[in-house]
């Protein structure tokens, strides 16, 4: 066998010759805080995200499977992944499908709009459409340190919600004022994407709650429950093949592992790195420990 021949057989065997009739399925996996990660990971943005995107969405697949298993983040970056799938699926003709795993929760909700058809566990945790902020308040641990904070800004709103203040009514009103302008969005996605096939009250939907695969299949948030072989199998036959599409990494993490620091870094030491990434850790922990994970 020649070179092009063996070419030709192991792109047979994946479906993906050019007159394979094979049918192939890319599966991209969605999985951490959406617009974070700790440093050195790539987290789900946009940036992060459009290569593989791109290349899930090639001419010869008959779907993309969107693996997802997100306690949410930002909401800009949900919006602009979600809109991005949705823009490519449309341009393609390429069906897409989303499967949440442990949970897809509040902007791993958001994501899962950019599919034709949602599905989950019955034990999948699903919905939180809702929009939250946390903080801490330390005025009154500066002041028994004997602490002087002195900070100098231009413009009224400039420092809102500045925690080692005390909590000035104005600052928390524009706070929810905002969060009840992205709640709507999160809404207006959600109502616009699912449309008829919601079967839930307003009141019970968008309230920020949570529920099993099995609720939010009663409530119209999901299409069916099930794991992505079982149903692609379904829909496409025992032969379908799926083709992995993994996330490009940096030459520095191929070989050298995914937590290199080097020296001093734009100013930063190492040790000053390390601290980034432990609050940066420590708040991606937060947002899966808010669900239980």
């Amino acid at each position: 066998m020649n070179i092009p021949e063996a070419i030709n057989d192991i792109l047979a065997r994946y479906g993906l010759g050019g007159h394979s009739k094979i049918p192939v399925v890319a599966v991209l996996r969605l999985n951490g805080v959406i617009g974070g990660g700790v440093v050195n990971r790539q987290g789900l943005t946009l940036a992060a995200l459009e290569p593989s995107i791109k290349k899930a969405f090639s001419k010869r697949v008959r779907a993309v499977c969107l693996l997802i298993n997100s306690p949410g983040g930002s909401p800009v970056q949900s919006a602009q992944i979600t809109a991005y799938i949705r823009h490519l699926s449309q341009e393609k003709k390429v069906p897409v499908f989303a499967f949440t795993e442990d949970i897809a929760a509040s902007g791993g909700y958001w994501l899962s709009l950019a599919a034709d058809e949602i599905y989950a566990d019955p034990m999948s945790i699903v919905g939180s459409i809702g929009v939250i902020s946390a903080s801490f308040g330390f005025q009154g641990l500066i002041e028994r340190l004997g602490i002087e904070r002195r900070v100098y800004a231009q413009g009224d709103r400039k420092s809102l919600l500045d925690p080692f203040k005390p909590e000035d009514p104005d600052d928390v009103k524009r706070l929810i004022d905002i969060q009840a302008d992205i709640h709507r969005q999160f809404v207006d996605a959600v109502r616009k994407w699912r449309g008829d096939r919601l079967a839930g009250t307003d009141d019970i939907l968008f309230n920020g709650d949570v529920w099993t695969g099995e609720r939010a299949l009663e409530l119209g948030l999901v299409d069916g429950l099930g794991d992505m072989r079982t149903i692609m199998r379904r829909m496409y036959g025992s032969d379908v093949r799926f083709l992995i599409i993994r996330r490009p990494s940096s030459w520095l993490a191929r070989h050298f592992g995914r937590s290199v620091s080097f020296g001093l870094v734009g100013g930063d030491t190492v040790a000053g790195r390390w601290a980034s990434d432990l609050i940066a850790a420590v708040e991606e922990r937060a947002f899966w420990a808010r669900f239980g994970l």
